[in-house]
């Protein structure tokens, strides 16, 4: 089951590690977030559908439920955000975590609902990490675009 995500993040973190820091933090005209902000909302989404983040996950630091978490942004950052590298790192260890669930993780019904879609269990959540991380990607590929073609 793993194959889809293996591939998405492997194309996430390749294209993520040749960003440069002073890339990812520029805000483009029409945009409410940096690269930096996607790359570590794409890890805090993926914690929190299949490991519970932040209540039954430490894996990751604490602060980044509050940098990253859907509707945050850096403009109301009160500090510099965690390293691009850093962010990475957790990124290629949850890759690690999440290809050690099991078909029968997977199978388990979800003990809550979200507000859109229909999904019942965690492979349900595992396919909405799919499209969620792809999605960003090009949100971050649109980014980079256009900031460098405004240089």
């Amino acid at each position: 089951m793993t194959k889809q995500l293996d591939f998405t993040r492997d194309s996430f973190i390749k294209f993520v590690k040749n960003l440069d820091e002073k890339t990812v933090d520029i805000q483009p005209e029409g945009f409410n977030n940096t690269i930096r902000w996607h790359v570590g909302h794409v890890l805090v989404v993926a914690e929190k559908f299949l490991f519970g983040y932040p209540e039954q996950s430490t894996k990751i630091p604490a602060n980044y439920h509050d940098l990253f978490q859907p509707g945050t942004k850096p403009a109301d950052w009160t500090a510099k955000g965690p390293e691009l590298s850093e962010i990475t790192h957790y990124l290629e260890d949850q890759i690690n975590r999440i290809n050690a669930l099991t078909e029968d993780d997977y199978a388990t019904k979800l003990p809550f609902t979200l507000p859109f879609g229909n999904f019942e269990t965690y492979g349900d959540l595992y396919g909405l990490s799919i499209h969620h991380e792809a999605e960003h990607l090009g949100q971050i590929k649109a980014m980079k675009r256009i900031i460098e073609a405004s240089k």
